[in-house]
């Protein structure tokens, strides 16, 4: 074996994947640009800062900050294990629901596996992927959302595990709950089905998902949620996982202990019990994707609806371009070429202040195109 660089002694995974690309910090970007008040609608987070209640559990946790957290989690599974009806051993905590998704990858994959996900999925699955070794099979998209019926045709004895993420992110799409149903019930038993619901919170009522029910039924189902969008922990980094037992046993057997830092376990709990909070920020959802919509028929742009707290806005032109012109009038969005939507921007809903200020700025700089 011959050795030029470092890179030649990284496991091949490795050396072929590509990093996920995290937008700059606000303070450097005004630094860069000379501006101020940066509005920042590029990451999904809620824009309501965060709740009161976790607030006090973070200010209250502090005087324990020279102990270690409690590595098991125990009464934050409890409440979650209360809100879902399930028991607390089917629970698996992770530093953000991103770190399951590795887990997952960690402790059912090798060299020889396959992985089914959909073309426009989250970029984690590819990257988890890779680091183990396994093969990517992407499934084109149907409607910019996962098309089950296809995926289903690509199932063979060597997938070991689907990624599907409902709603999608980037794209928002939503998969009715009786055709994700069918797709796991037609799943043979050696396939381990991740529904990945981060973010779920935003879901209208009537189309919700009752996923967790199915747990009883499919013991290759695994649930991943999060706390760092509807609750606004963003910077916690706080996500948990709703599985069989045994999944959840072998998920914990790969895990690091003391995963999830006090302070993160704390507000986590305390959020969990804020609806007023919850209810506050589905509410601004409501009215910031309602804004944002109306802006974008004005301009007579197109956009894909969403489920999630974010919509990806067809700009019929390079969104890449149109994103470093919104920057220099200091708005933050998304662009999505890595996902192979070249021509769209993905933006995320904020206060209306930020939102009028976004649409005002897009439509200046289409004006100068």
């Amino acid at each position: 074996m011959t050795i030029n660089t470092v890179y030649d002694l990284a496991v091949a995974g490795v050396q072929k994947s590509i990093p996920y690309k995290a937008g700059k910090p606000i303070e450097e970007l005004e630094r860069e640009l000379g501006l101020t008040n940066i509005v920042k609608l590029a990451s999904n987070e809620n824009p309501l800062g965060m709740g009161q209640k976790a607030r006090a559990a973070i200010e209250s946790a502090i005087a324990d900050l020279t102990l270690y957290p409690d590595g098991s989690g125990f009464h934050l599974k409890q409440a979650l294990a209360e809100k879902f009806s399930v028991q607390a051993d089917q629970i698996t905590l992770g530093n953000g629901s991103n770190e399951l998704l590795e887990l997952v990858a960690r402790a059912f994959l090798t060299p020889d596996c396959e992985v089914i996900f959909s073309q426009h999925a989250f970029a984690v699955y590819p990257i988890v992927t890779q680091a183990v070794g396994a093969k990517a099979v992407v499934v084109p998209a149907l409607h910019y959302g996962h098309d089950l019926q296809a995926m289903l045709t690509r199932v063979t004895e060597k997938t070991r595990v689907i990624f599907i993420a409902n709603p999608n992110n980037p794209t928002g799409t939503l998969l009715a709950q009786k055709d994700v149903e069918a797709f796991i019930a037609a799943l043979p038993s050696h396939v381990i089905c991740v529904l990945d619901e981060a973010y779920f919170e935003f879901v209208s009522q009537s189309e919700t998902i009752d996923s967790v029910s199915w747990l009883k039924h499919y013991p290759n189902l695994v649930i991943t949620r999060t706390f760092s969008k509807a609750y606004g922990l963003a910077g916690l980094r706080v996500g948990y996982s709703l599985s069989s037992v045994e999944i959840a046993d072998l998920l914990n057997r790969v895990r690091q202990p003391f995963n999830n830092n006090s302070l993160a376990l704390a507000a986590a709990h305390a959020a969990l019990e804020d609806t007023d909070y919850l209810q506050r920020t589905i509410a601004n959802n409501t009215a910031g994707m309602a804004q944002l919509t109306a802006g974008f028929a004005e301009l007579n742009l197109m956009w894909i609806p969403s489920a999630g707290n974010f919509v990806s806005v067809d700009l019929k032109q390079d969104g890449k371009a149109i994103y470093d012109k919104l920057l220099r009038k200091g708005v933050i969005v998304r662009p999505v070429d890595v996902y192979e939507m070249p021509t769209f921007l993905r933006i995320s809903i904020g206060t209306q202040q930020e939102n009028a200020t976004f649409l005002k700025a897009l439509k200046d700089v289409l004006a100068d195109v």
